[in-house]
Order: structure tokens, then sequence, then C-alpha cells
């Protein structure tokens, strides 16, 4: 069986990288992550759907050469400029000198500025289409997914949609392409934190592109990143809407950061309390040693933030206040959201993270805990509260 034949004349041509450890240089990759190709072929012409990270790049003609030979390439169809996409391009028109690059007017400046290209190039636009031969491709444009350059590719005569970076995730894949060939539940989270680090900023333009893939309804979908989706397809579109419109499932993530552990004992208390009202699910992430994509990765997927930090040099300690920033930088509507502080002598961290809920436009829930010091048994009490708040925010929805 030739299972890099997703459906008939559509062919995966991709690479796995398992060394990079930071995608885009900021997020890990634990699991590794995959570069996603394809090949349409018609019955007059081939068209190659994206490239792949240049290191990789002869590995990607490898592939290609391993399901079609030496027939040529007509057509290179750029969804994306990112370089993890796009910069085998070169590499490409170098052994097939003939190949024209066809994407929309912003990708193709971004050809040209990337790698000087401007030669044998073809502009689409919404709604134009390609003809391979019994196959053809329509072209429709997805701007700030996440890129202003992105578009998507659509073959509708095999219901498969060339999705580029959306409905993307981390992790290679392992052994299989299709997710009845490997198994998707390892992936979910993946996605997630995909989504929350890489495209979290935009919800708005996403769910403009949900309303155009929706009228398509795919059958397979095609990502630049994971697994390709047949089986799945439904609860992908389902995770994305979710995602988009920023709507978190029950449960609460605490965030916190601590230097001597007075900060901690908070978080942990506060957790506690709530665990024994019979709230959750919690998750609980000390902002030193976890990295952020994790921590937006459960802000995202649950509906309630409880965040706290010790004053620091007048402000907010650095690793929450970084969270923070992250959290205005992906303009999140709306989150239930508690806060708590430690201080030594002048107590700055606690006033900072109630300005925060104020330029977020989140309503606190509960009064704020501020400990002074050493972690007390009036602290404990003040964490009690807080964490009843919290527990029946939860237990009411």
């Amino acid at each position: 069986m030739n299972i890099s034949e997703i459906v008939p004349g559509v062919r995966y041509v991709g690479v796995n990288d398992r060394t990079t450890t930071r995608f885009e240089a900021l997020w890990p990759l634990p699991a590794g992550v995959s570069y996603n190709a394809y090949l349409v072929v018609g019955s007059e012409h081939i068209a190659l759907i994206d490239t792949v990270e240049e290191r990789f790049g002869g590995r990607l003609i490898e592939n290609i050469r391993r399901e079609i030979g030496n027939r040529p390439i007509d057509y290179l169809v750029i969804n994306h400029m990112e370089p993890d996409h796009s910069s085998s391009i070169e590499a490409l028109r170098l052994r097939y000198p003939n190949i024209r690059i066809v994407s929309n007017a912003k990708a193709l400046q971004m050809v040209s500025g990337f790698y000087g290209i401007t030669a044998d190039t073809l502009e689409v636009k919404e709604g134009d289409t390609l003809d391979l031969g019994g196959l053809t491709l329509t072209f429709a444009m997805a701007p700030m997914v996440h890129w202003p350059e992105t578009m998507v590719t659509w073959c509708p005569e095999r219901q498969t949609l060339f999705s580029g970076d959306a409905f993307g995730t981390f992790g290679a894949l392992d052994g299989g392409i299709t997710d009845s060939h490997l198994d998707p539940n390892r992936y979910w989270e993946e996605m997630r934190r995909y989504y929350a680090s890489i495209v979290g900023k935009y919800g708005s333009p996403v769910q403009k592109a949900l309303a155009k893939v929706r009228t398509l309804a795919p059958a397979t979908i095609c990502p630049t990143h994971g697994p390709v989706w047949q089986h799945q397809v439904a609860q992908v579109l389902d995770l994305y809407d979710r995602l988009s419109r920023y709507e978190g499932e029950k449960g609460v993530v605490i965030a916190y950061g601590s230097m001597y552990g007075n900060t901690e004992q908070m978080a942990e208390r506060i957790a506690r309390h709530i665990a024994a009202e019979g709230a959750g699910p919690i998750v609980v992430h000390n902002l030193t040693y976890t990295d952020p994509s994790f921590v937006l990765r459960d802000i995202f997927h649950y509906d309630t933030l409880i965040l706290g930090g010790p004053t620091y040099n007048g402000s907010l300690f650095p690793p929450v206040a970084q969270l923070a920033d992250m959290l205005a930088a992906r303009c999140i509507p709306r989150r239930k959201f508690a806060f708590f502080g430690s201080f030594c002598w002048a107590g700055a961290a606690v006033r900072w993270l109630d300005e925060f809920a104020g330029r977020m436009k989140w309503q606190p829930l509960g009064d704020p805990v501020e400990l002074k010091q050493g972690f007390s048994e009036d602290a404990d009490a003040a964490c009690r509260r807080l964490a009843h708040d919290v527990a029946t925010s939860l237990q009411n929805e």
C-alpha cells in the first residue's frame, strides 16, 4: 500500500524534522515537527503545493522523484511564504528550471523580496482556477492566518483542501501521514499549543477563513504541519472554531512566579482549596520553569485564569509580566480572572495585575490576595476565600 497517496492524484512528499529544538526560534519541539508538501498529479500537468525548510530540500526532491520519477513539475503553488515552507524554492528551480510559481500578489512580492525571483510567476486572485487535466486547483485568500499573504488551495474533484498553516500541529509524523495511519490523539494538545503560540492573535481572520472552509465541506485537509485530516475533519474544524472564538472549556489555570517560595505556597494553597470544593480541572504552572507555549495552550483550553507573582524592582516578577504581555498580544477578549501577589517592603504586584485586568477588560473573581513577607495562616485563609469564589464560578457554569 502506497500510503503517500492521500487520495487519487494527491501525494505526500513532505519531511520530518526531529533536530530543530525551537520553532520560530521560540517554541519548543519535544516531538519534532513536519514540513508538509504535496503533489497534485493531473493528466496534463503536475503541481507541487508548498515546499519545505531548505535544510531538507534534498529529501523533498528525493520524495518527489520517488512519486513521479523524472517527470517535470509544471507549477509550484505557494500558500504561505514563511521560510519553513518556501526556502527550498531556489533548489527546486535548479532541479525543475521550467517550473512556474503560482500565488497571490502579496506572496509573489515576498518571493521577490526573500529570494530575488521575479520571472516565471503566475498571479492568482480569489476564485481563480488552474486546470491540471482532470484535476483543478481553485484559490481562496485567507489573509492573517497568520501572515497577510496566506491563501488556501482547493481541489474540488477530490474534496481536498491544502490549508497552509491552518489546522497544523507541532509533532513529527511517526510513520503514517493521515489520521487513519497514526494515532491522532497525541496531536490535539499540540494543535492547541501551535494555535495559541502562533495563530492566537488572529481569531477574527480565522473565523472568516473557517466560513469559507465550511462552505467547501472538505473530506480531506492537508496542512503544512502535522497529520493529514480525513476521519477527524469535523473535530479539527470544531477545535479551530472554539479556539478562534476564544471559548475556553470549564477549568482553571494557575500560573505563578516565585523567588523564595512564599508566592508558590499561595498558588499551591489556592489550587488545593479549589480541589477541596470539587471544582476543576486544575492545571498549575511555575512560570520560571514552564515554557510559555505550554501555559498559553492551557489558557486557550480553559476559561479561568489565576495569575500570581511577587513584586520585583517596583513592578511584577518578570516571568509573570512576560506571560501577561503574551496574553495581551493575543487579544484574548474574555477569561474569568483572579490574581494574587506578594511583597517584602513595598507592594506593586497586585496593583500591576489589577491594572492588567483593566487593560484586558476582564472582570476579576473575588478579592485578590496580597501577601507581605512570609506565608501565614491569615494568608491561607485569604487564599481559601479566593479559591471559594473561583470554585463557585466554575460550579455555576
